[in-house]
Order: C-alpha cells, then structure tokens, then sequence
C-alpha cells in the first residue's frame, strides 16, 4: 500500500511541476481578473462536480480571505444558487445552466470556467455565448479540452486524468487568489509570497 501511496502522490506532484510551463498564462489570467476587479467588475465561477467544488472553493477564498486580512472581493460561483441551477435545468436543460446565469456578465467583469475534460456541453455554451458578447473569458482544462474555443485565457493542464487536473486546477487556482489578493491590496502582485 505505500508503494501506491507513494506513486500516487508523485504522480500528482509531477504534473502540478509540468504546469510551470503555463506559469505566461497564469501571469495573464491574473492580470486580467485584477484588471476587472479595479474596473468595478466581477468574477463569476463555473464547473460540474469536483470543478464545482473547486469554483466554490476559490470564490471563498476570494470573498473571504486567502492570506491576507483585507477587504472581500466579488466574485460568485454560479452553482451555489440551487435554486436556479435546479429550475434552468429542469425548464431548459443541463446544458443551459451557466450560460443563463452568466446572461448578467458584461465586458467589465470577468468568468472563470471549469472542465477537466474540455467536453462539458453547459461550460462550453457558456463560453460560447460569453464570447460572443466579448465578456472575458479564463478556461481550465486538461490536456484534451477547449483547444478550438477562443478564451482569453487557456489553463490546459498537460494530464487526461481528471484527478490530477483537478489537483493542478486547485494549486493554479491558490496561485492566482494570492497574486490578485496582493495585486489589488498591495499592488505589487509577487509580494503574496511573503504572506505563506
């Protein structure tokens, strides 16, 4: 058993060590969702299942705190209202479920989208329709997904095994709550290090 353990562990730590790669992307989606956030925008959240988690998760950290005591910052996961996300799917479809919450995104904010395989029909109507309306759009996925869909920003996690790129998602996503976290209320984004 602590041969698997073992293996396991360092299999996730290796793929997580591969996203050093997109460490441009990360740089841009960070730029970009602080950007909004001084604009007055908002960052909206959207996944299914462990990535509906994760969105939650992230826009906690956004709308409490990560590392720093400071003011909260809006962001929203589009799955915490069951209500609407029950009623849309049930009148309209699965597949409608963020694209019609998202009909309250403008170009001032920015959406952060989760798809570990790059195939979820409700993200990629979402993106579709956000896109079209020049709403910006931060895409994670793994290394499969969303190569023909035009985000503003593409987080292709080189892994097809979904638990590795949700693990990767989740630091990539630790990664940018600290650089927007000090970007806005320090304004110098790499200072986010010195609050570990």
């Amino acid at each position: 058993m602590i041969d698997a353990i073992v293996k396991e562990l360092c299999a996730s730590s290796d793929v997580i060590e591969k996203c050093a790669a997109m460490s441009t992307q990360i740089e841009a989606a960070a730029k970009l969702t602080i950007a909004a956030f001084k604009q007055g925008g908002r960052l909206y959240l959207a996944g299914n299942g462990g990535s509906a988690a994760l969105a939650q998760h992230l826009a906690a950290e956004l709308v409490g705190r990560y590392r720093m005591n400071r003011p909260a910052l809006p962001a929203f996961c589009l799955t915490d209202n069951q209500a609407a996300v029950t009623a849309i799917a049930n009148d309209f479809g699965y597949d409608e479920v963020f694209r019609r919450q998202l009909a309250m995104a403008s170009p001032g904010d920015v959406v952060w989208l989760f798809t570990t395989s790059g195939n979820s029909a409700n993200v990629l109507a979402a993106l579709i329709d956000l896109r079209r309306r020049g709403v910006p759009v931060i895409a994670f996925t793994g290394a499969a997904g969303l190569h023909d869909y035009a985000a503003d920003v593409l987080m292709a996690v080189p892994s097809d095994v979904t638990s590795r790129v949700q693990d990767a998602h989740g630091v990539i996503g630790h990664v940018l709550c600290g650089l927007i976290e000090c970007g806005i209320f320090t304004g110098e984004e790499a200072l986010w290090l010195k609050y570990r």
